[in-house]
């Protein structure tokens, strides 16, 4: 059997464009000779549609795009995900749910048990897990149909299972040959290695084929990266489709032959791909077409905008530098030099009438009063303010340009530097910033040299460095990835990496006491395992205490 691995980016809620998108992916694995195309999870309506399922009418427009979908494909058998109706009494109306569409029906329809409450995964609030699986016979075969995290949870594959139920193990037991997934799988850095090595070790443990076929696209904070994929009964990759873009690959389940496609490395070439897809379909699906981004003449908004532009088109990007009093006249020629060398449009609107106009108004209440972070973060909002009205003005998506390191100790200002639709890189810990500007700058320089090797400084009093407040990047990155991905103890962290407790449990109490900041935060792309966001959920007003000492403010 010839089966297409057809990776599509669907939009949620756009059951036409989603089904327009199905009907060329079946015409052209017809075209091409296969037996069966296999689509991703929820393809019909986009994944993940959340609180959208709470709607009957939702559910009732599900129902008729896929019936109607399967009047209008052409002679091909073909696998889709929907959100069907749930059955029996659970208290919940909707079922994530695969289904085989051929000869103008539903042939065959399999709910997914697993659903995932952890990271960014909320399922067990929208959906109802299916109580039974069957094995589905097709073509001479007997396929094993399965929905993304029903093949997470193989007891020889993970050390410690969250679930007391295996539908693979259940499925095989009725005796499938070939293994099918069809997922919604968002990606983070070594994900896509993971889902690979999880795919080889059921198919050995099994002696099957397993086929994954992987939704691709940006879907708000989350980027899906595709990266469909076949293996063999030995656990070779006999087929793998493209990263971070729509693809389809043949697979023949017969002679394990299948087409295989580059892939990029892991690491930072990884992440630069994720963050152009995840920053084109956020902006495109949010229905805009250009963006503005605020340039310091730091390397964090140089990096930004030549995101933007490698997204977008340097056509649809304005760079905006906005010097302030104390604003070094390095920083205005840096940005305006990254501004020529990405071609885009450039606009200068100094600060410094609108802060003295402020500080003007503010003399009375100040009075007494020395200048403190008080009018540092007079002048970012000055420059919030005046991105936002630009951003009214002529109908663009304003990119914030903080980055996580900043964004964890609340090095950062509410309604300054935090204003915007759009935090590029606020999951991009501060080294990773400047990897990703050297791979930016790799075929030649776009962003200035001088970005790269300048001390990071907000520039909001003089001779400010980041230093002044913080640890070097280098030792805040490790403790801070530590504390956030890994859940570690201040005592754990200080021992790991040989520093001071106190500092440790300092930047730890920061990060916790910033909590408030992060939720009025424009939504980032993720690209760690544990971004902030939906997937770190920590509330705002709680005093807890670590074992270690370590205080929550």
């Amino acid at each position: 059997m010839k089966v297409a691995l057809a990776q599509i980016n669907p939009t949620v809620g756009d059951f036409v464009g989603n089904a327009a998108k199905i009907r060329q992916q079946a015409e052209e694995a017809r075209r091409r000779g296969a037996d069966l195309v296999v689509l991703t999870e929820l393809c019909l309506c986009g994944y993940p549609p959340r609180d959208l399922v709470e709607k009957p009418s939702f559910l009732a427009h599900n129902r008729r795009a896929l019936e109607q979908l399967a009047g209008e494909l052409p002679p091909i058998p073909t696998i889709v995900g929907f959100v069907g109706e749930a059955s029996g009494e659970t208290g919940k109306r909707a079922a994530n749910t695969a289904a085989l569409l051929a000869d103008g029906q539903v042939k065959f329809e399999q709910r997914k048990m697993l659903l995932p409450t952890y990271d960014v995964f909320d399922e067990a609030r929208h959906f109802a897990p299916a109580s039974t699986q069957q094995v589905l016979a097709f073509c001479g075969s007997r396929l094993a149909l399965t929905i993304c995290e029903d093949c997470w949870n193989d007891s020889t594959f993970w050390k410690h299972r969250l679930y007391a139920r295996d539908p693979i193990e259940e499925l095989m037991g009725q005796g499938s040959d070939l293994l099918i997934n069809i997922s919604a799988s968002p990606f983070s850095m070594g994900k896509r290695a993971q889902r690979r090595e999880m795919m080889q070790a059921l198919a050995r443990r099994h002696r099957v084929p397993v086929v994954m076929v992987n939704q691709v696209g940006g879907n708000d904070s989350l980027i899906f990266d595709g990266s469909s994929l076949a293996v063999d009964a030995g656990g070779r990759v006999c087929a793998q489709a493209r990263s971070f873009a729509e693809d389809m690959v043949l697979f023949d389940t017969a002679t394990g032959e299948g087409e295989v496609r580059a892939q990029p490395a892991e690491g930072v070439e990884e992440v630069y791909e994720a963050l152009l897809l995840g920053t084109r379909d956020y902006v495109r699906k949010c229905g805009f077409q250009q963006v503005m981004v605020g340039l310091s003449g730091g390397i964090d908004s140089s990096v930004v905008a030549a995101l933007a532009v490698a997204a977008l088109g340097a056509e649809n990007v304005t760079g905006v530098a906005m010097p302030g009093p104390y604003s070094s006249p390095g920083s205005l020629a840096d940005a305006r030099k990254l501004a020529e060398n990405l071609d885009i449009r450039f606009l200068t609107l100094p600060i410094a009438k609108v802060f003295d106009a402020y500080r003007a108004e503010l003399a009375q209440p100040f009075a007494g009063r020395g200048e403190d972070v008080t009018e540092e973060n007079l002048q970012a909002r000055v420059r919030g303010n005046l991105l936002m009205a630009l951003s009214n003005k002529f109908g663009a998506l304003v990119l914030s340009t903080g980055n996580k390191s900043e964004m964890a100790v609340g090095y950062c200002t509410l309604y300054g530097d935090l204003a915007g639709g759009l935090a590029v890189i606020s999951d991009v810990p501060k080294m990773m910033v400047y990897d990703l500007a050297r791979h930016i700058n790799c075929e030649r320089e776009l962003i200035p040299k001088a970005c790269l090797e300048k001390a990071p400084s907000a520039e909001l009093k003089p001779g400010q460095t980041d230093q002044d407040s913080l640890p070097p990047y280098e030792v805040l990155d490790k403790v801070l990835k530590d504390y956030i991905e890994e859940g570690r103890t201040a005592a754990e962290i200080a021992r790991a990496h040989g520093l001071p407790t106190g500092l440790v449990r300092e930047l730890i109490e920061r990060v916790d006491r910033s909590e408030y900041k992060r939720h009025q935060a424009p939504p980032g792309l993720k690209v760690t395992s544990k971004a902030f966001g939906l997937g770190r959920r920590f509330p705002i007003a709680q005093n807890y205490t670590d074992p270690d000492g370590s205080k929550s403010k």
